[in-house]
């Protein structure tokens, strides 16, 4: 039966009490032990524009009544029961006016009664109108249980199941949020501008919760991470460093045994359930097909995304609006900057549009991210927000991940791989052509607003960089070049600044998701130091280097991406590029005064610049300068750039 039908829609008529109406909080007893597991958001502000309905669960809690003392204005307007009697949703009315403070739901059945206190504050200065991650930024995303394990204290927790383990390469390692405010210094020196950690909030899976997304808990950090107000320190010792904070978040799944309402659903809709396990058919296309079934449909973002962790039902009300709460809570409370949503499209689409539409609506600035791991340009602009959409849906969502650029740059600066050979002249490695990121550019007509594309060397989902180039320094830089020159907003995964490989490629995920060395007490080698990244001399896999390889691609990325956070022309500025043959593949980026040359050779040769092919743009730039040596450079056909080499060339008008 819908849980519509077996909703109890009990409207109180309370009137709430200033201090003059005589309620004294010493004359109701405080929440007896076990009375209240969870009321959630734990707090909430003045001036917001979302509703506040409070979840609020406890044993048997649907059959106490409940109000709220301590402030004038705010009152309760309905409690909702579910169809489990351990939970209400209470729907309480913070008007414009209400004053911060303490504020006592109190609950009564018959001669009995109890308060919870429950605090209601002022809003930070403008918080509405914060800023987010644009084009001028570079996200470095971190894996935190891989990253610095800055409070040795938390690795193994009493109340969390999986124990730390580092000789293990699936369990948790015990990196956390005290070591990347420990390191927050190294991420400002390189260049970068903003920080998405992986999920942080708790993981309770017994095997493989390091990677965070299978929560146990949306309102907890991760106690081997730290605690809520850490994670608030965090985010406030970032931006006095000029770094902004995206947080990951995951609304399609949960854990599937761990979550704390995993054995007492309020709903039997509050997730996806089947006569027996139903995965996803993973089939975007079904979500924005005109043709398209329903039971497709019904399968893409009804099916569950992994056994492992259980499928979230947006088309649940209550549900819906408790993600709303969640996301804002997270952005008030810690003061963040924006978010990025994992596994966007298995979500139900038009709840979610609803989601983000309300996050939005509360800081119209806000930028979000969705992971929409689709190859092809015209699928992943369906997702983006005010897209033209035959169907007229607007998913409200203002910014996706280009992964059809970051597949087409794989082909292109990859390590030959299963047999194939270098290619020549305008061929790639791999033995694509550069065309393929022509022609990925070319498709860029489909999106409604350029400036809101992802692009990305990899992530923690994707092969590392190393393993991509065949951990050739020349086939990186050329690619690193690429994506620092690019239109959209920059993300690099740590360590892709020193060309990190994976340890062992058939362990999967684990095996790509390498500690950062240096992190650790003990480590042989340091790369937050030069003299550490100078003097390795093995490879994750145990495999030898060159000697002082890592410092030679840290020194050039660090180069080019703190050129890259002043350029403005490539923040906002126009690509023009050429149709790439065996001469290479050349593209301008441009404004009104400023114009910066790319030239990318990805074939085994050394090829000449066709410099004269490029007139319409290049009459009267005179000398430039090499962005990565600081020379002047006048261009020319006889311009000779050697095999797998890029140069940055900077003109001022």
């Amino acid at each position: 039966m819908n849980h519509k039908s077996l909703l109890l829609l009990a409207v109180l008529s309370i009137t709430a009490l200033a201090s003059c109406s005589g309620f004294k909080p010493s004359d109701v007893p405080d929440a007896p032990e076990g009375a209240l597991a969870h009321v959630e958001p734990l707090s909430w502000w003045t001036g917001m524009k979302c509703p506040l309905q409070l979840l609020v669960n406890g044993p048997d809690i649907s059959s106490w009544d409940v109000r709220i003392e301590g402030g004038s204005g705010v009152k309760v307007k309905s409690v909702n029961k579910a169809e489990s009697a351990n939970y209400l949703f209470v729907d309480v009315d913070v008007p414009a006016s209400a004053k911060p403070g303490t504020y006592w739901l109190v609950f009564t059945k018959g001669k009995d009664s109890f308060k919870y206190p429950y605090e209601i504050a002022s809003r930070r200065k403008n918080s509405a109108d914060r800023a987010s991650f644009t084009t001028a930024d570079l996200i470095y995303l971190i894996m935190p249980d891989r990253f610095a394990n800055g409070d040795p204290s938390n690795d193994s927790t009493p109340d969390t199941d999986e124990k730390a383990d580092r000789s293990s390469i699936g369990s948790r390692h015990g990196g956390d949020l005290q070591g990347i405010i420990d390191h927050l210094d190294y991420i400002a020196d390189l260049g970068a501008t903003a920080i998405w950690n992986t999920p942080l909030l708790l993981d309770n899976d017994r095997r493989g919760s390091y990677h965070g997304y299978a929560a146990a808990d949306y309102y907890k950090i991760d106690p081997r991470y730290g605690d809520n107000a850490l994670y608030k320190e965090f985010v406030s010792k970032a931006h006095e460093k000029d770094l902004k904070v995206i947080m990951d978040i995951v609304t399609n799944h949960s854990g599937t045994t761990t979550h704390w309402w995993a054995t007492d659903l309020p709903f039997q809709d509050w997730i996806h359930q089947f006569p027996s396990y139903t995965g996803s058919n993973y089939a975007f296309s079904a979500l924005s097909d005109p043709h398209g079934s329903k039971r497709d449909a019904m399968l893409m973002d009804s099916g569950w995304f992994t056994r492992g962790m259980v499928d979230m039902n947006l088309d649940n009300p209550y549900l819906l609006h408790y993600f709303k709460q969640w996301a804002i809570w997270w952005i008030e409370y810690s003061d963040l900057d924006g978010f990025r949503v994992d596994t966007y499209p298995y979500n139900e689409k038009y709840p979610m549009a609803e989601w983000c539409k309300a996050v939005t609506d509360e800081y119209p600035g806000f930028n979000i991210v969705g992971e929409c791991w689709i190859g092809s340009p015209a699928s992943i602009a369906y997702w983006q927000k005010d897209a033209p959409n035959s169907d007229g849906f607007n998913s409200f969502l203002p910014s996706i991940m280009d992964f059809p650029l970051m597949n087409a740059a794989n082909s292109v600066f990859g390590a030959p791989q299963g047999g194939r050979q270098g290619g020549q002249g305008g061929r790639g490695g791999g033995g694509t052509s550069a065309k393929a990121l022509y022609d990925v550019l070319a498709q860029d007509y489909l999106y409604h607003d350029l400036s809101h594309l992802m692009i990305f060397t990899s992530n923690h989902d994707t092969r590392r960089v190393g393993d991509i180039v065949g951990k050739d320094p020349a086939r990186f830089k050329a690619m690193v070049t690429f994506f620092a020159t690019a239109r959209g907003i920059l993300q690099i995964f740590s360590g892709d600044e020193m060309m990190f490989s994976s340890a062992d490629l058939r362990a999967g995920d684990p095996g790509l998701r390498v500690d950062f060395p240096g992190g650790w007490e003990g480590d042989e080698f340091d790369f937050f130091t030069d003299e550490g990244r100078a003097a390795a001399d093995v490879d994750f896999d145990g495999q030898p280097i060159e000697k002082g390889m890592r410092k030679d691609v840290y020194d050039y990325c660090r180069k080019l991406f703190r050129w890259r956070k002043d350029a403005e022309v490539i923040h906002n500025g126009k690509t023009l590029h050429f149709i790439p043959g065996r001469n290479g593949y050349g593209y301008f980026r441009y404004n009104d005064t400023d114009t910066v040359f790319v030239f990318i050779n990805p074939s085994d040769e050394a090829v000449h610049i066709p410099w004269s092919d490029y007139s319409e743009i290049t009459d009267g730039l005179g000398t430039g300068t090499n962005v990565i040596t600081g020379e002047k450079v006048t261009v020319s056909n006889d311009t000779e750039v050697g095999p797998m080499e890029a140069i940055v060339i900077e003109y001022k008008k």
